[in-house]
């Protein structure tokens, strides 16, 4: 199972975690990524996530099969959030399920990384003193 979306909206956790859950699977792993008070030693009052849709969804798509492949998942969700979100707000939730722990590990992991070098999402952290755009890029 694999579901894929971007959202405007504030992430459900709990619809996410619950959804498509199967009794074959012996592990889920839940990577919850939320908004920090701070970044570089500044006061962080809100990010602005901008997407573009189209190539996000399709990059996001990609990114799941090959963790479903390499890994061997039954279960792959990935919500991302854009527009603005809040310290403390989720801005983006993975859930992986397969029948080991080890192969969850591996395909949250592997898919985080990935959302982060190849997903077009920006991001602009806003301060109490000022803004600037942010790469997670490296």
């Amino acid at each position: 199972m694999k579901d894929i979306y971007i959202q405007e909206e504030t992430i459900d956790i709990a619809a996410i975690l619950d959804k498509g859950a199967s009794s074959s699977d012996g592990a889920d792993i839940a990577f919850i990524g939320r908004v920090r008070n701070n970044s570089r030693d500044r006061e962080v009052t809100l990010i602005d996530y901008e997407i573009y849709p189209e190539m996000a969804l399709s990059e996001l798509n990609k990114i799941a099969d090959e963790a479903i492949e390499k890994s061997g998942l039954n279960r792959c969700i990935i919500v991302h959030r854009y527009g603005r979100v809040f310290p403390g707000e989720t801005s983006i939730i993975i859930v992986v399920s397969a029948p080991h722990r080890g192969q969850t590990y591996e395909g949250s992991r592997y898919i985080i990384d990935e959302i982060k070098k190849r997903v077009p999402i920006w991001k602009k952290e806003h301060y109490t003193d000022g803004s600037e755009w942010i790469s997670d890029r490296s």
